[in-house]
């Protein structure tokens, strides 16, 4: 009796010490599986009481095995139980570990979908710096060009400003001079007018009238003769600035010609066609030596402006040249 009970209680102490080794690290779960082994322990050691009281210690009682295997088929269907539920626990305790590791993987899931989100945003940051320097490049080209055209067109409009100066100044000459005209053939007409009128009043002094009349008409004579003695000496004048100016040009030419020994004894001669400023509008190269033409050419091209007379009549002269160019080396 009291070796089954002894054995009852070695299996139970065993059965414990397997549960405590596959017991879960949670704290409640141990507190738990210690009040449900407290129980058990409790429930054996009564039941042993129990038996231990109601056995009967005669030699003749002692034989009966029944109690025993009572107690043994108790002991055998706990420590099947107690097998499923350490089984559970490991499964349990397994599929908590299973998803700690499917937590953990996760994490580091999110973890490197996080780094690869910050490497790209990085490279889009990079992207639009560099799109913005590029724009701010153009930006600053853009600005230079638009400098550049601005001036170019502040200095245009100053030359159209100048010419249109110029064309009204022209303009105001020939306003002057016809206004000049105007007065002078009326001045004329009145003059005419009063000789008629005289003459009538004077008929009785037609002698005197006929002299007069004479005397108008060499005056008259007289003053054409003037004119055109004038007219010449203007044109003569004309001329001469001409000749002076044309001298100008063949020097502002020279100082931009490139001279050469081979241009000995030769000569070209240029057509010019000026604005009014002098500014050379055209240039073209005839008679004479195709390199020397060439360079004078160039010459004339590279001095741009060519001085020319205020004067409108010498001008007119002047608006198209045509110059001859010598090779210094004669």
């Amino acid at each position: 009796m009291f070796g089954a009970f002894k054995n009852a209680i070695a299996s139970l102490v065993n059965k414990c010490m397997l549960v405590f080794t596959y017991l879960p690290d949670g704290k409640n779960q141990k507190q738990q599986y210690y009040i449900a082994i407290g129980a058990a322990v409790a429930i054996h050691l009564v039941m042993g009481i129990v038996l231990m009281l109601n056995a009967d210690f005669s030699p003749k009682a002692r034989p009966q095995a029944k109690p025993k295997m009572q107690v043994i088929d108790a002991v055998v269907i706990d420590e099947s139980k107690l097998k499923q539920q350490v089984e559970k626990l490991k499964k349990q305790k397994e599929a908590a570990a299973k998803r700690e590791r499917d937590r953990i993987k996760e994490l580091e899931k999110r973890a490197d979908d996080a780094k690869k989100k910050r490497q790209k945003e990085a490279e889009r940051i990079k992207n639009l710096e560099k799109q913005r320097k590029q724009k701010e490049a153009e930006k600053q080209k853009a600005d230079a060009a638009a400098k550049k055209s601005k001036a170019k067109a502040a200095s245009a409009e100053k030359t159209r400003k100048k010419k249109e100066q110029e064309r009204k100044q022209a303009e105001q000459a020939a306003s002057d001079a016809k206004a000049k005209r105007i007065k002078e053939e009326k001045a004329a007409a009145d003059s005419a007018e009063k000789r008629r009128r005289k003459k009538l009043e004077e008929d009785k002094r037609k002698k005197a009238a006929a002299e007069r009349a004479e005397q108008e008409r060499l005056l008259e004579q007289q003053m054409q003769e003037e004119m055109q003695a004038r007219s010449s000496a203007r044109s003569q004048q004309v001329m001469n600035e001409v000749d002076k100016y044309a001298a100008l040009m063949t020097q502002a030419i020279k100082r931009n010609f490139i001279d050469d020994p081979s241009f000995k004894g030769k000569s070209c001669k240029l057509k010019v066609t000026l604005a009014s400023s002098g500014f050379v509008i055209n240039v073209q190269s005839g008679a004479g030596d195709p390199y020397v033409c060439k360079e004078a050419v160039k010459a004339v091209n590279k001095t741009g402006t060519l001085p020319v007379s205020k004067d409108p009549e010498v001008f007119e002269q002047l608006r198209d040249i045509s110059l001859t160019y010598h090779s210094e080396y004669q």
